[in-house]
């Protein structure tokens, strides 16, 4: 198998996982992922040779997508998130509806902060360890717990608010 072969079959088996996870870290924003995910395979491609003989090279795939995200978040002028009031169909599967309600909590998560919402993505959407989480960051495993531990009192403080509103509604 060539290195063109080889590398579309890459592409081919990650970019749903890869793609989900820049849509998340996008606030939804199926350009901004779909620009994430793309640079990152630009990136890893330039380097291929070297990236397929790696353990895990979606992992690799995987942390140049999050360095690339926040070289744009640090990027002076960017816009702030929006909030929507309705999440997309998404085109992949999504977590057990009965477990969460995501018209609920997704725009709560597009609303954290950058880092946290990183944090939650990696940590509980990916499933990663803190020490994972902390190494795709480039930060300290203290400060992954406390982004996921903000980000969580964040998250069941507007949790509280929206199920108190339903309440109010009706």
């Amino acid at each position: 198998m060539d290195r063109d072969d080889d590398f579309v079959e890459f592409v081919s088996g990650t970019w749903a996982r890869l793609y989900r996870m820049a849509y998340l870290l996008a606030a939804e924003d199926r350009t901004t992922a779909e620009d994430l995910v793309q640079t990152a395979m630009e990136k890893a491609y330039a380097r291929w040779p070297k990236v397929r003989r790696m353990d895990h090279p979606e992992a690799y795939v995987r942390k140049i997508m999050v360095n690339t995200a926040i070289s744009r978040w640090r990027r002076p002028g960017r816009g702030r998130e929006s909030l929507h009031s309705t999440v997309p169909e998404l085109p992949f599967p999504s977590v057990d509806a009965e477990a969460v309600d995501h018209a609920l909590v997704w725009p709560l998560v597009c609303a954290l902060p950058d880092r946290q919402r990183a944090v939650v993505v990696l940590r509980y959407y990916e499933d990663l360890t803190a020490t994972e989480t902390a190494e795709v960051l480039g930060c300290s495993v203290g400060t992954v717990k406390s982004q996921a531990h903000d980000a969580m009192r964040a998250l069941r403080r507007g949790l509280g608010v929206a199920q108190l509103g339903e309440v109010l509604d009706r």
